[in-house]
């Protein structure tokens, strides 16, 4: 009662910010993250679309003799309705035996599609080679594939891949530091050292001083509980404290293949002319045709006529005044009827004369 009456208090003391963000939206906990964990297996019952691979035969053949079922040399089961497959999942922290989890089902063979098969049992296991779940049961394929005697073939969607919800139980878990830490570090999801400091001083403002201290721009260190009961309840109540984040550098992003500038709000422009315009030139192919005079022995022909104009759009120039924002950048660029083409240009010798103060990054 203690504890929870202790909470209450604390989360009306946090006061709530203008355009403030909460700590679980702009960090992480060090350690509490996923795991990835992958298998090699075999699926079954398929209908006749299988693979034809020799490591899905020497599979086969591996699976049977620890069933008991001893091949004789030489023979190589050859089954249409066998593929060997790769099963990989994801174990969220925290997850305990008994659990399960969704996992995915792709063909590394020649299979042509997995719709109808079964998953036999499959370890996964985790970067250090231990087995963490174990995976079995029947597939989801969302695609299918459709072949005629004559050759012709229609497939819809990926007909290789499935998957199977709630499809492996976890057997093992992840060791995690989260309950015998003395100290929490929460890693930021965009680095910045103004939001890191403003993070520290609204947890010290809460919770005292010296409990928050920034490491970097990315991490922040707290002094947690011992006990793993209060450090759960301290945890929850540090992720939903509220802190407005720092502001961005000003940067402009621009996408050279699809023509997206994207500007944020601090660019500045210095003092600046700019003048644009665009030289177009016009090839129009008229052919004549010739006809010769009566009696002459001639032919008639076509003689190519090619009429070539140029044109060049008259645009006025145009001149930032000192510390020009965002608005009138793109209302002056919008005046010259510059296209997103234009822009990346006028833009570029900005940056290059030195008048645009801000990152100019090209993907």
């Amino acid at each position: 009662m203690r504890l929870k009456s202790w909470l209450t208090i604390l989360f009306l003391a946090i006061p709530a910010l203008a355009g403030a963000e909460r700590i679980k939206d702009l960090a992480s906990i060090a350690g509490v993250r996923d795991n990835q964990l992958i298998g090699y297996g075999l699926v079954v019952g398929l209908n006749g679309t299988g693979d034809k691979t020799k490591f899905t035969g020497q599979t086969l053949r591996n699976m049977l003799a620890r069933l008991g079922i001893t091949l004789p040399p030489g023979v190589n089961p050859k089954s249409k309705n066998v593929a060997a497959v790769s099963v990989h999942a994801v174990l969220p922290p925290f997850a305990k035996p008994g659990q399960t989890i969704d996992v995915t089902v792709s063909s590394i063979g020649d299979a042509k599609s997995l719709r109808g098969g079964s998953l036999l049992m499959t370890p996964l296991k985790g970067i250090d080679g231990q087995v963490y779940a174990i995976a079995q049961g029947n597939l989801i394929v969302g695609g299918l594939t459709a072949e005629g005697r004559d050759g012709s073939r229609i497939t819809v969607n990926i007909p290789s891949v499935g998957r199977i919800p709630n499809g492996a139980t976890v057997e093992r878990a992840v060791p995690n530091p989260f309950s015998h830490a003395k100290y929490l570090t929460l890693n930021l999801h965009r680095p910045d050292f103004t939001t890191a400091q403003r993070i520290a001083a609204a947890i010290n403002q809460v919770l005292g001083p010296d409990t928050a201290r920034p490491l970097d721009s990315a991490s922040v260190r707290v002094g947690a509980p011992v006990d793993p009961a209060q450090k759960v309840a301290f945890v929850s109540m540090i992720e939903n404290m509220e802190v407005k984040p720092g502001e961005a550098p000003a940067k402009v992003i621009v996408n050279s293949r699809t023509g997206t500038v994207v500007i944020s709000r601090h660019v500045r422009v210095r003092p600046a002319a700019v003048s644009h315009g665009n030289l177009v030139v016009t090839i129009r192919e008229n052919p004549e045709v010739s006809q010769p005079p009566p009696l002459s022995g001639g032919t008639t022909a076509v003689v190519p006529r090619s009429d070539v104009s140029v044109e060049e759009e008259g645009r006025h120039m145009f001149v930032f005044d000192p510390g020009v924002s965002l608005n009138d950048l793109v209302r002056a660029v919008n005046q010259v009827g510059a296209a997103p083409s234009d822009l990346v240009a006028i833009l570029e010798a900005l940056k290059s004369a030195g008048a645009l103060e801000a990152e100019l990054i090209v993907i």
